[in-house]
């Protein structure tokens, strides 16, 4: 069993996932997805993938067993936006959305059984606002 405080990071993360999910579930391409409302939609996908990058970090490595995807390249991708922000490339970021967001919240959801006392946790912060787009992980 791993400890409890990763529940806050990997709830944070699938929260975030979820957010993104909304604000660019209406766009047929990564064009579209970034023009529209003045990039609000972009922009607040990019604020939340850097989140997601910086929570990743904090995860205990041993929990990060699978080789799904490349947990590495979760933190890196945060430090790249976070420090190349007039660089960020659409398509990488629509690519990562539609391609990488799917798995990295199938193998979170995954790992909560194997964290201590996790239920407990999760429906604790399940009463919070913050993560009222978690239902799905109520029993």
């Amino acid at each position: 069993m791993y400890s409890s405080k990763n529940i806050t990071y990997i709830l944070t993360i699938l929260e975030a996932i979820e957010k993104i999910f909304y604000y660019s579930n209406n766009f047929e391409d990564e064009e579209e997805f970034f023009h529209a409302n003045k990039q609000l939609n972009f922009n607040a996908t990019v604020n939340l993938l850097i989140a997601i990058g910086e929570e990743n970090k904090k995860i205990d490595d041993a929990l990060k067993s699978t080789d799904d995807i490349s947990w590495k390249n979760i933190s890196a991708m945060r430090d790249k936006i976070a420090h190349n922000y007039r660089g960020i490339d659409e398509s990488m970021v629509w690519d990562i959305v539609q391609n990488y967001l799917p798995t990295l919240k199938k193998l979170l959801i995954e790992m909560l059984p194997k964290i201590q006392n996790s239920q407990i946790y999760i429906e604790e912060a399940l009463k919070s606002e913050y993560y009222e787009d978690l239902v799905y992980l109520k029993l």
